[in-house]
């Protein structure tokens, strides 16, 4: 295929096929690789919200200025974990009221979030190939399950890891879901297991785990960089891998 070094386009399609055969269990990202969680709108509402109760939980303690800055609901999570740290011990204490007002906003996101294009064919394909599956996600658990029971998926999934609710520092890139996900499908080898993501923190997670990882972006310069981090390999869409995991099932 045409293109320079480390373009996406570059890949030898040899090599895809290569990897999803010497796969024995898949991890799939949530956000992204199965659904289109809030529509590409901003998490900032909820960041806010976040922000708001924060300022009550702590109302002797100014909030740091990237906590105060931030308008993303997991980043908000993450940084106000480090400024807990940073104040410790007069910030001491579970995050777990930040955790359930995200939990909240992302139980009314997914009950109208759209599933990725061909998500359910590349599942159930895998499915078929008795490829054992498990989510790893930065979100809830509770809302990951409800979108796979509602488009018929959860069935195909030995285990959903979502991010732990009590410890935001455990998200990815952290490898932390991964390592759960791992234990839950019965310990296959980390070098013969799969992550499907489609952000740069799902690869720094799987190389932390020592997993492979499939990147899924339809964005070049994402994809590029991928690559030079040392993916495995890149899709733009899902039809490639579903394309040589039906072949497989029809060899």
């Amino acid at each position: 295929m045409s293109g320079a070094p480390g373009d996406p386009r570059a890949q030898d399609p040899h090599r895809l096929r290569t990897l999803l055969r010497d796969t024995h269990a898949v991890l799939v990202d949530f956000d992204g690789p199965v659904c289109d969680l809030f529509g590409g709108a901003s998490t900032a509402h909820i960041a806010a919200e976040v922000k708001a109760r924060a300022a009550r939980v702590w109302p002797r303690t100014e909030l740091d200025d990237d906590v105060r800055d931030c308008d993303d609901s997991h980043g908000v999570l993450l940084l106000l974990a480090a400024m807990a740290d940073r104040h410790a011990p007069a910030l001491a204490g579970p995050l777990d009221w930040a955790d359930e007002i995200v939990e909240r906003h992302e139980y009314t996101a997914v009950r109208s979030a759209a599933e990725t294009a061909d998500a359910g064919r590349l599942v159930r394909a895998l499915y078929a190939l008795e490829k054992p599956l498990a989510i790893v996600s930065n979100n809830a658990e509770g809302p990951v399950r409800e979108h796979l029971e509602r488009v018929d998926l959860l069935r195909c999934f030995t285990a959903v890891c979502g991010r732990d609710p009590h410890d935001p520092r455990l998200m990815k890139p952290h490898p932390d879901s991964i390592l759960r996900a791992l234990r839950l499908l019965g310990d296959p080898k980390p070098a013969q297991t799969l992550l499907i993501g489609d952000q740069l923190t799902d690869l720094t997670a799987a190389e932390k785990a020592g997993v492979r990882f499939l990147g899924f972006t339809p964005y070049e310069d994402r994809a590029r960089e991928m690559l030079r981090r040392g993916a495995d390999f890149v899709v733009a869409s899902h039809a490639p891998v579903i394309g040589v995991v039906e072949q497989f099932a029809g060899d």
